[in-house]
């Protein structure tokens, strides 16, 4: 847009420029080659009087006139005057003149002029300043006068004129650009406003500047952000709130049943009642994923530089005694160590891990291996966990961030729709990304990149 203000800017002061110089450069062209032609005539028709006067001091003064010039003359002789003076070649002027008693002025040229502006006239016998009664045509006078002068002339009045132009043109872009970007200001200010929206944070606010328009744009779009802000952070609230309050209640409806099972002979109903307690610990694993979901979203927390390695070790300590339940082996492997840092909150990567390593785990047949690697790559941290179970079609791995999303494998009887949701929000806060791809062996990748720390761990 300010390219566009400059550009529509500067072409109207191009316009303008046209229109008040170019005319006064073409006016005063003309008058150049008004005046220069009215002074050579009047040289030659002040040479015509002395020749056709025929007195030897007339004489005597054309010649000194002639040989005084700086430009070529040429003259027919009289009878006993300008003998010694070199005679113009004979041509239609010449013809007019000496016929008709014709002046005759030529350019050179049909573009401004050429070289030389010739100009004929012709001399009348006894004739004197201001006689309109003329005698007969007794000789012609002709200058040949070179327009060199004139062309240098012509130069300074276009080329001064141009680099005013050209002057005037830089100083009105350097204008345009200040003009156009102090217009357009609170423009930016509104767009940065809603790019911190689209990356999720509805604290931002535009200052309210500019002309009347924008600032009632701006009223308006933060009002708007206002009430989105209050209506997104009051639905958080709600759901951290239910989920809390939900667990107790859910918590103590897991213990009656499991009470129930144990008080219980018939095998029938064991069966309802542990069907009942499959349920209970899936609405309990669904409420958990909505409160870590609206602590996510909270964003309380700060990245800062953490041991990637550490974290993982960690975390996978406390997974691999599940693991060797089923016989499934959890490898880790990568050329990361304990001084790679990786920038993340305190607590995301734990529960990014949890989620991962607890969809892997029960995915994964028994007896099959869950390969971690936490590897550098430039200025990210890379960490992927691939499984070696069904995978995931490519048009589930584009829902799989969904909330409440659940595939068709065995993750999608049981789960309860939040871990990846939970995992993508974690990861984004922090400045990362996450994608699921194929593993080498035929399951699922989640590989999950973090911003590295440039502060070297000790």
């Amino acid at each position: 847009m300010i390219r566009q203000l400059v550009r529509s800017y500067v072409l109207l002061v191009a316009v303008a420029i046209a229109l008040f110089t170019v005319p006064v450069a073409f006016t005063l062209t003309d008058q150049l080659r008004d005046d220069t032609k009215a002074s050579v005539l009047r040289e030659a028709d002040a040479m015509a009087l002395l020749l056709g006067n025929d007195e030897s001091a007339a004489c005597e003064a054309l010649e000194e006139v002639a040989n005084a010039y700086e430009d070529e003359i040429q003259v027919t002789p009289t009878a006993g005057c300008a003998a010694d003076l070199p005679r113009p070649t004979a041509d239609a002027a010449l013809t007019r003149a000496l016929r008709s008693g014709e002046s005759s002025v030529d350019w050179g040229s049909d573009f401004i002029w050429g070289d030389h502006l010739v100009v004929t006239v012709p001399a009348h016998e006894g004739a004197t300043a201001g006689d309109n009664d003329k005698g007969p045509v007794v000789g012609a006078v002709r200058i040949k006068y070179s327009t060199g002068e004139m062309t240098s002339r012509l130069w300074q009045i276009w080329g001064f004129r141009a680099i005013l132009a050209v002057l005037v043109l830089g100083v009105a872009a350097v204008i345009g650009v200040v003009v156009a970007r102090r217009l357009t200001r609170p423009l930016r200010q509104l767009n940065d406003m809603a790019s911190k929206f689209s990356d999720g944070d509805l604290t931002a606010r535009s200052p309210v500047t500019g002309p009347q328009e924008t600032q009632t744009l701006a009223r308006t779009l933060n009002q708007g952000a206002e009430r989105l802000d209050t209506l997104i952070a009051s639905q958080r609230i709600f759901v951290a709130d239910a989920s809390h309050q939900l667990r107790t209640p859910l918590t103590a409806l897991r213990l009656s049943l499991d009470n129930i099972a144990d008080g219980v002979d018939d095998e029938f109903v064991k069966e309802d009642v542990e069907q009942a307690t499959a349920e209970v610990v899936r609405m309990s694993r669904l409420v958990n994923g909505l409160l870590v979901l609206a602590r996510a979203e909270a964003k309380v927390t700060a990245a800062e530089p953490l041991a990637l390695w550490d974290i993982v070790q960690e975390r996978l300590a406390v997974w691999r005694p599940a693991a060797d339940e089923r016989g499934v082996t959890i490898a880790l492997r990568g050329s990361a160590d304990g001084r790679l840092l990786a920038l993340t909150s305190p607590g995301h990567m734990e529960q990014v891990l949890d989620n991962v390593l607890s969809n892997a785990l029960e995915v994964s047949p028994d007896g099959g291996t869950i390969t971690v690697r936490v590897e550098p790559r430039g200025d990210e941290v890379v960490l992927s966990v691939d499984d070696e179970g069904p995978g995931m079609p490519d048009t589930d791995k584009s829902r799989a961030f969904d909330r409440f999303w659940r595939g068709k494998g065995l993750t999608g009887r049981t789960g309860s729709g939040l871990g990846l949701s939970v995992v993508k929000q974690l990861v984004t806060d922090d400045g990362g990304t996450v994608a699921l791809g194929d593993a080498p062996g035929g399951g699922l990748s989640v590989r999950i990149s973090l911003r590295a720390s440039s502060r070297s761990g000790g």
